[in-house]
């Protein structure tokens, strides 16, 4: 229905445009910004029916590196580790570990996980990650190393 709707209304602007060009005089100051702002909200609602066309497809999807399943303990990511960053936080704050994982694709997988993940995740290493959210962070569970 949205994607109806928001198709409809980026006709309307062009009807605009097309009256202006027509009846109008496109030349002038006033016929130029008119027919730029008609265009400017045609664009963005267009673009808006493609996003949703795009997500009805499913093709957002295609571009995951990194595999991930849900299982009773907690959520799982496999993959090469890339690299571990690793950031200290203030007092009071747990510090946190930026993981990149691939599965040899060109894109990868972030995860952060709370605490300093540099000895329990060597870059190179392919591994499976188990963590679960605890108090809105991810805590390690278990690394399974392949």
């Amino acid at each position: 229905m949205v994607m109806l709707l928001s198709f409809v209304l980026a006709l309307v602007p062009l009807l605009g445009v097309v009256w202006i060009v027509l009846y109008g005089s496109p030349l002038t100051v006033d016929g130029l910004f008119t027919s730029l702002i008609l265009l400017a909200m045609s664009g963005i609602l267009g673009m808006n029916v493609l996003l949703e066309v795009r997500k009805r497809r499913g093709t957002s999807t295609k571009g995951k590196s990194a595999t991930a399943r849900t299982t009773r303990d907690g959520l799982v990511q496999s993959g090469r580790v890339e690299s571990v960053q690793f950031f200290e936080s203030n007092v009071g704050e747990p510090n946190k570990s930026v993981v990149t994982l691939s599965n040899g694709d060109k894109s990868s997988n972030m995860l952060v996980l709370e605490g300093d993940m540099r000895n329990a995740l060597p870059v190179g290493q392919k591994v499976e990650v188990t963590f679960r959210k605890h108090s809105g962070h991810n805590v390690l569970l278990n690394v399974n190393y392949s």
